[in-house]
């Protein structure tokens, strides 16, 4: 395969933030091709083309992890390890995040429109789901924890079963995250071009920065959670994959998976409360 040469876990640790770019490239090559080929079922087929092309690089850095797991004693450099792999991933993330942004608003509205269409369908359904409950601050809470707790499930089913099937399930957020703040930056821009009379640069970069913040606040924590989660079943799968089941080594694999698995769900309950009780506050 051509494009997993470009980047590996081994030098994308050193300079994560060159992730950024290859999330960005990927999701381009996926958003143009799906248009060219599956224009009637460009949203999934999108998704599903940029998560081929990173199938590689994430099955890599699994098995990668998988050996720091056998060759380390001491949990916390187990740990230390893997924050420089979510270092990288979550640049990756952000990248796609922002390709699907940038697609969003570039394109002509109704090209747009029919790529993102089930993203934008997903998006009127949450807040649909948000908006129909009582001003009851903990029923809120609640409810974002839960659905997002059953993303972090899906994720570890997904990555333990397909080994890299997590990937799926990020890319998939990672669309529906960046056409949201596609309509965030696309409805509050109009606001200020009505209030202003004219379009200034420095308007686009208000909105913009508005829209890349409303969801990073709260976004940050919880896609980390996703990607320790889905690391915990990626990790288990390469073990089960290279024999290990049953011997001392699967037995720190165990202990290693619970604690990205216990660590993912403390990352889940500090995004919602942040969603919940901070991003309101300045959006």
């Amino acid at each position: 395969m051509v494009l997993e040469s470009l980047m590996n876990p081994f030098s994308a640790k050193h300079k994560p933030w060159e992730m950024f770019f290859l999330g960005f490239f990927y999701l381009t090559i996926g958003v143009f091709l799906s248009m060219w080929v599956f224009a009637k079922y460009a949203s999934l087929v999108m998704i599903t083309l940029t998560v081929l092309a990173l199938g590689p690089l994430l099955y890599t850095t699994m098995k990668s992890e998988e050996q720091f797991d056998c060759d380390l004693d001491n949990e916390k450099s187990i740990l230390i390890e893997h924050s420089k792999s979510f270092s990288f991933l979550m640049w990756l993330f952000v990248g796609i995040t922002i390709a699907c942004a940038f697609w969003y608003l570039a394109l002509p509205e109704k090209t747009a429109g029919g790529l993102f269409n089930i993203q934008s369908e997903t998006i009127t359904s949450i807040n649909s789901r948000i908006t129909g409950l009582s001003i009851d601050y903990f029923q809120i809470f609640t409810k974002i924890f839960m659905n997002n707790f059953k993303v972090l499930i899906f994720c570890v089913l997904f990555a333990f079963i397909y080994g890299v099937g997590s990937i799926f399930i990020l890319t998939w957020n990672a669309s529906v995250i960046g056409v949201a703040m596609g309509n965030f930056f696309r409805s509050h821009f109009a606001i200020y071009a009505s209030a202003i009379g004219i379009v200034k640069v420095a308007g686009y970069f208000h909105i913009g920065s508005l829209s890349v913040l409303r969801y990073t606040l709260h976004g940050i924590p919880e896609v980390l959670a996703y990607f320790v989660g889905g690391m915990a079943g990626g990790i288990i799968s390469v073990a089960i994959i290279n024999h290990d089941f049953g011997t001392k080594n699967f037995e720190k694999i165990l202990l290693d998976a619970s604690d990205l698995v216990l660590m993912s769900v403390g990352l889940l309950l500090f995004a919602a409360l942040l969603e919940v009780f901070v991003t309101p506050i300045f959006f």
